[in-house]
């Protein structure tokens, strides 16, 4: 998503996520571009980036002159506090609300996924007090593709969140490129079982 928001050309590379298929298992196949066997991994010539924030700030660096964070020094440090969350944590969250964009379904979070979810629309809310109806820290951000995919999984699950928190996801869902992504991902036709969870609405 940072790529393509600041209009940076690049070529993606598909791959099924079975954990096994004639060609090997999922780490197997996937240790062809990286050598952790996991996605995303970013490969520019020579150099290959693998796990989501190192990728990000390698773009924001090489790229962007540093403009994938807020100018301000207040503002970069939060930034990158909310990004640290939500890269290292919130597992009730991922473990239970796992990412289906083509669905609409009901699911019953547990106790430890509705702290994720609250702790979320605190981020969110909090940001949307200083900066309403717009980006996290009012220019798009990397703290803004760290959460894209949470902005889906709640909308997936209709999990009904605080007003200014809506807002934000109201505003990010009518982005045009997060609108591109989600449409790609409902022409695909592989189907994970072990993520289709909960009740179709």
């Amino acid at each position: 998503m940072l790529l393509a928001k600041f209009d940076l050309q690049f070529e993606e590379i598909q791959e099924s996520l079975e954990r096994e298929n004639s060609h090997g298992t999922l780490t197997e196949r996937l240790k062809q571009y990286s050598p952790t066997g996991r996605v995303p991994v970013l490969i520019d010539q020579k150099t290959t980036v693998w796990d989501s924030l190192a990728i990000c700030e390698y773009i924001s660096e090489k790229y962007l002159s540093g403009e994938g964070w807020p100018a301000d020094e207040s503002l970069r440090a939060e930034a990158r506090a909310v990004c640290a969350e939500m890269h290292s944590g919130f597992m009730g969250l991922r473990s239970e609300l796992p990412m289906n964009c083509r669905a609409s379904r009901r699911i019953n979070p547990s106790a430890t996924a509705y702290q994720d979810i609250a702790r979320i629309d605190a981020i969110w809310s909090g940001c949307m007090a200083r900066n309403p109806d717009t980006w996290l820290f009012e220019r798009f951000s990397i703290a803004d593709c760290f959460y894209a995919p949470v902005v889906m999984r709640f909308k997936t699950y209709s999990i009904v969140l605080s007003e200014l928190a809506t807002r934000y996801q109201n505003f990010f869902l009518e982005d045009f490129t997060l609108k591109k992504w989600v449409d790609a991902g409902k022409v695909e036709t592989e189907v994970l079982l072990e993520e289709e969870v909960g009740e179709p609405c």
